[in-house]
């Protein structure tokens, strides 16, 4: 394929340089026009707290389910499962189909009806209800500072882009990033983030299909990409090879992968992780609460063929890529944008890369501000004051966020792949959350205190494995492999706290456990009534877990 003109060479430095013409910059600034009229469309519609931070909870499935998926296509997809690829091969489609899929689908039919039936504004407020204040802190505190550290992933991977784009400092493009995102997340808050998020989605398809088609077709379709890289190894080739103990697939082993990753990881993220949970809850029924992450996991299996494909051919197609001199993983997809994409398609695939790193931002920024004002300010700095007045520390809450992001973006910028860096904070802090809140669904009997030693001591664990992994005191397969036994040694050690502490605090009476446990848990009965089979979360979360059966036969026969 011809070279756009003016297209220049990749910098034996390990930077990325990207030229667009003024078509190209063109696309990217009417882009930016519409983001921010969307803000300004809908600050008429906010006037209380929940519409700020829940949308009011009126919105119908097929946005909800987009704004799902799309707040979670940030930067650990299109930039760090990229890098994994190029780095790991084609096992890390394991962190797809049965990494996050079946926790999407486990969301939809088990959990939303607790979330969505008990009218909790946040993931923490459903722990103050099942467990005690304390346990609610802890978790309102882990969150917040998850947030932010993950909001400033995504700000990296913006500014990046921003720096390749118009060659200035990473500084100033965090700043400059920064404050867009901040704007149009004051003017519209969920709704504006959401309503972003759904549109954000479509620009981010229409910029990684050119790249799919491109890559492949250079590579010789999937086989002959799979055939060319036969030469890093079969591990690197096949999802399934070298999993078994002893083996040297460096994704783990099949005990770190079922229970580490499928469980601990998986769940532990899509179940608790508020950035995720506050799209479905904005929905306006139980049903389509319910339906949010299951329309949402469809997208998501297929995701893997538009991002980490690619990565593994960039590892053929850009020279010297995640060696010393050379770019580093992350930037797999911009350096095969950069090469291969004539003018006009880039402009179209840049403007996708800057949606996606802006959607996983601002769903950070929204879930951060909602926990911060309704978990921490209003639960325990200052209660019982006016709506208006929460609205108010919402929208300074979303300022303060949006900068300690910045200062975030900045430790993210010292890991060579992104991923590596977001697994290791899962397992420090959504393992110990998803602890708490499956013990607490499931055990009734489970003590007030002990979702707070839970918490405690398998945040602890997790990072204590992290850190005698670093220091060379335990060895792993890798960084991924690190963070699945780190999880699975969290949960293991956070479950025997709660088992103890059970013994020495009381559970709460039954009466207290209404629309929390497992068994009295409150549906939404006219809206259950009313729903036609086909739209049953139970069948079409089905179809999305036998989606995923299939697309691994698919690589396993290519």
């Amino acid at each position: 394929m011809a070279f756009a003109a003016g297209v220049p060479n990749v910098e034996a430095a390990g930077g990325l340089k990207l030229s667009l013409t003024p078509l190209d910059l063109a696309l990217i600034i009417i882009y930016f026009t519409f983001v921010l009229g969307i803000g300004i469309a809908l600050r008429r519609l906010i006037t209380t707290s929940t519409d700020f931070f829940l949308s009011g909870r009126s919105l119908p499935a097929w946005i909800t389910g987009i704004a799902f998926i799309s707040a979670n296509l940030g930067a650990i997809e299109i930039l760090g499962m990229s890098a994994s690829g190029a780095q790991y091969g084609i096992s890390i489609v394991h962190y797809y189909w049965i990494g996050a899929v079946p926790a999407m689908v486990f969301l939809g039919v088990v959990m939303m009806p607790f979330y969505y039936g008990s009218r909790v504004r946040s993931v923490p407020e459903y722990l103050l209800r099942r467990y005690d204040r304390k346990t609610h802190l802890v978790n309102a505190l882990i969150f917040v500072l998850s947030s932010v550290l993950i909001a400033g992933v995504n700000l990296y991977a913006l500014s990046a882009v921003l720096e390749a784009l118009l060659g200035i400092p990473l500084a100033v493009a965090i700043v400059v990033s920064a404050l867009f995102v901040l704007s149009y997340i004051m003017l519209g808050g969920l709704s504006s983030a959401i309503y972003n998020e759904v549109m954000q989605f479509f620009v981010i398809c229409a910029g990684l299909i050119p790249v799919v088609i491109v890559a492949l077709k250079e590579a010789g379709g999937i086989g002959g990409l799979f055939a060319k890289l036969s030469t890093q190894g079969h591990d690197f080739t096949s999802a399934w090879s070298g999993i078994q103990f002893g083996g040297h697939n460096p994704i783990g082993d099949w005990v770190s992968l079922v229970f580490g990753l499928s469980f601990c990881l998986s769940f532990g993220y899509w179940t608790t992780n508020f950035a995720e949970v506050q799209r479905a809850m904005s929905a306006k029924d139980d049903n389509t609460a319910r339906l949010t992450p299951i329309i949402g996991a469809f997208p998501k299996a297929i995701i893997p063929l538009g991002i980490v494909i690619p990565g593994m051919a960039a590892v053929l197609l850009i020279p010297g890529l995640g060696q010393g001199g050379g770019l580093a993983f992350n930037y797999a997809i911009p350096a095969l944008m950069n090469k291969y994409l004539p003018t006009g398609v880039l402009g179209v695939a840049i403007t996708g890369l800057l949606a996606a790193f802006m959607a996983g931002m601002a769903a950070n920024v929204s879930s951060f501000n909602a926990v911060w004002t309704y978990d921490i300010w209003q639960d325990y700095i200052r209660p019982g004051r006016p709506d208006s007045y929460y609205l108010r520390v919402g929208r300074i809450t979303t300022v303060v966020g949006v900068f300690i992001g910045i200062l975030t973006a900045f430790i993210a910028a010292g890991y060579t792949n992104i991923a590596n860096y977001l697994q290791t904070l899962f397992s420090f802090f959504n393992v110990p959350i998803f602890l708490a809140f499956i013990v607490g669904m499931v055990w009734r009997k489970a003590g007030r205190g002990s979702g707070f030693w839970g918490m405690i001591v398998g945040t602890l664990t997790a990072f204590g494995t992290w850190l005698l992994y670093k220091q060379g005191v335990v060895s792993f397969r890798s960084d991924l492999a690190e963070t699945q036994w780190g999880a699975i040694f969290g949960f293991s050690a956070g479950l025997i706290a709660m088992v103890i502490a059970s013994r020495f605090s009381p559970p709460k009476p039954v009466s207290e456990l209404n629309g929390l446990v497992l068994g009295l848990q409150r549906r939404d009965v006219q809206t259950s009534a009313r729903v036609a089979w086909y739209k049953s979360p139970e069948l079409i979360g089905a179809a999305a877990l036998v989606l995923c059966g299939l697309l691994y036969l698919y690589i396993a026969v290519v």
